[in-house]
């Protein structure tokens, strides 16, 4: 037993390597192809002329991105990390194969040709895929199949950003893996064979190369603490933004097409208005944070050597319409995440923030440093995932010593958008449809039960105008001590307990004189087929029954037992308990 233990471990840490190094190879190749391309389609453009191509590209790209996704995939792609936690919470870590290439092309559509989205969602959601399909060609039990999807999400970010440890740490805080050895150690080779293979391909290039210039000085500590609630703010805009735009959007358009040219437009012009709103972004990014103004605005809207209230006026608008153009995006049927958004979103801030407070004189605090602490910031809030934004930034910069700074930052972030907003942008839709897989093992195992696998349909049915003798015969062949009352199309009427006609079901006198519908009642409560167990199992517990009726649009389906529940959900308890 022990040697099968021993073999089946090796086997696990075996595709750990192999996830690890498809994934990161598969994150290399779309970053660098997609940094070609961009630089080829938006060579030559002139910001202070205000080139037109900006605002029919983001249009280009959105039909062809909903072409393919309608037409060839035939499947939704978009907010690909909520793809991977649906797939734990509700599918046990079954992702679908197509998405081993599906998102990344979808997203290469959107974003080269001006999609104001991230990569790193698409990426993640391969990675996982890739963990998925290798869990499933070796046919892995359901636990490691969930592991296997958080190291491929692990090897494919930390080929992004050659950041293994906060790789682990998203997989752990987001994609809500359990932190036991037997998830630790596959999550870690993961990420350290995706670092690797973006080592030996690109060196030690990242996504943005970028050094913090000035050691942490304790006294600027207050001034981190409160870009921490500021950042908590701009994570509550953009939480907010995101969401009302994509459902208002909906609610407006029915029509796709509609979607596409309302999205493609609005995206045009404020790309026209703000070019550097195009894309990813990083570039922008990279040179406002390195001091590098001189580009940064366009001609048209400010003056070629502007002062520091057209520059504050300009970033300020920058950081309100990135999360615009974003969620335009999205609702448009874009494809991309919100992971290079919100660090976009939180560079931007940061900057604004410390030239703001350098304004005071006696005040002087480092604009670079508070940029990047601001990126740990708007990550902590809007993915509410403070340990993942702390050692991302600690890791691309190579500035440990700014940990005292980055702690504080995200945890008064992080604080500050709990106080309205519960759940992370990934998680709010998921949670609100019962389908969010929790840290709290016992909810996280009732995510994975289904009520329509726990059905039992060996309960008898007689008609509502069927007599006390007709229920007699039915009685006699049933095992169950509960019958379903129905008519003739199905319809749930009631049920009738076989001990509340005991004491009647032996005097063959009153068959032909009492009937079915004198002696049924309706039951309360109902389950529905498509209710979340965590319902289903405060229902028996409120009630007290040991059976309860599924109805579907008032047609009866079976009934769900506490008994079938139970063991179902000790088996599944098990099954994710054992080392």
């Amino acid at each position: 037993m022990y040697a099968g233990k021993t073999r089946q471990h090796v086997s696990i840490l075996i595709l750990s390597v192999v996830i690890g190094i498809w994934g990161g190879l598969s994150a290399v190749l779309v970053k660098s192809i997609t940094f070609w391309f961009h630089a080829k389609v938006t060579h030559g453009f002139n910001f202070g002329k205000g080139n037109y191509l900006y605002f029919a590209l983001p249009i280009l790209g959105l039909i062809l991105t909903n072409l393919f996704t309608k037409y060839v995939v035939r499947d939704n792609l978009s907010h690909g990390v909520s793809r991977v936690l649906y797939a734990i919470s509700r599918r046990f870590g079954r992702i679908r194969n197509h998405n081993l290439f599906s998102s990344i092309i979808g997203s290469f559509l959107t974003i080269t040709l001006g999609g104001s989205m991230g990569f790193e969602a698409p990426i993640i959601l391969t990675g996982s895929a890739i963990g998925s399909f290798l869990g499933k060609t070796f046919h892995v039990n359901r636990k490691t199949l969930i592991i296997l999807v958080g190291a491929g999400a692990s090897g494919a970010l930390a080929g992004i950003f050659k950041a293994p440890l906060a790789s682990v740490v998203f997989s752990l805080e987001i994609l809500m893996i359990d932190l036991t050895m037997a998830s630790l150690i596959p999550l870690l080779i993961a990420a350290i064979s995706g670092a690797s293979m973006a080592y030996l391909l690109l060196g030690n290039e990242v996504l943005f190369s970028i050094q913090m210039d000035q050691a942490f000085d304790m006294h600027n500590l207050p001034y981190y603490i409160i870009l921490g609630i500021f950042t908590g703010f701009v994570s509550l805009y953009f939480t907010r933004t995101t969401f009302f735009v994509e459902d208002l959007m909906e609610k407006t358009f029915k029509r796709r097409v509609e979607k596409i040219m309302v999205a493609g437009i609005a995206l045009g012009v404020m790309i026209l208005a703000f070019p550097s709103l195009y894309g990813e972004g990083s570039e922008f990014l990279r040179q406002l944070i390195n001091g590098d103004t001189s580009h940064l605005i366009n001609q048209s809207l400010a003056p070629a050597s502007p002062n520091i209230t057209s520059l504050l006026l300009f970033m300020a608008l920058i950081v309100l319409f990135k999360v615009l153009a974003t969620s335009v995006t999205s609702a448009g049927g874009g494809v991309g995440g919100i992971f290079s958004p919100s660090l976009f979103v939180g560079g931007v801030a940061g900057m604004l923030y410390a030239k703001v407070i350098n304004l005071l004189p006696w005040i002087q605090v480092p604009e670079k440093n508070m940029a990047l602490v601001g990126m740990t910031g708007v990550m902590a809030g809007v993915m509410h995932a403070p340990l993942t934004g702390i050692f991302l930034v600690a890791e691309f910069t190579g500035s440990y010593g700014m940990m005292t700074p980055l702690i504080f930052t995200a945890i008064f972030s992080y604080l500050t958008m709990t106080l309205f907003e519960k759940h992370s942008v990934y998680t709010k839709r998921l949670a609100m449809r019962g389908e969010l897989m929790t840290h709290h093992k016992d909810k996280a195992v009732l995510q994975m039960m289904r009520v329509s696998n726990l059905i039992e349909t060996n309960f008898k049915t007689i008609h509502s105008d069927a007599s006390l003798g007709d229920l007699v015969k039915v009685l006699s062949s049933s095992e169950r001590n509960v019958v379903a009352v129905v008519d003739e199309e199905n319809t749930f009427q009631g049920i009738i307990f076989l001990n509340d006609v005991r004491n009647i079901i032996f005097r063959p006198e009153l068959y032909d004189k009492i009937g079915v519908d004198e002696l049924m009642y309706m039951p309360s409560p109902l389950v529905d087929p498509d209710e979340s167990m965590e319902e289903v199992a405060a229902k028996f517990n409120e009630s007290g029954n040991y059976n309860l009726p599924v109805i579907k649009n008032g047609k009866y389906m079976g009934f769900v037992s506490r008994a079938r529940v139970f063991s179902r959900y000790r088996k599944l308890l098990s099954e994710f308990s054992d080392e």
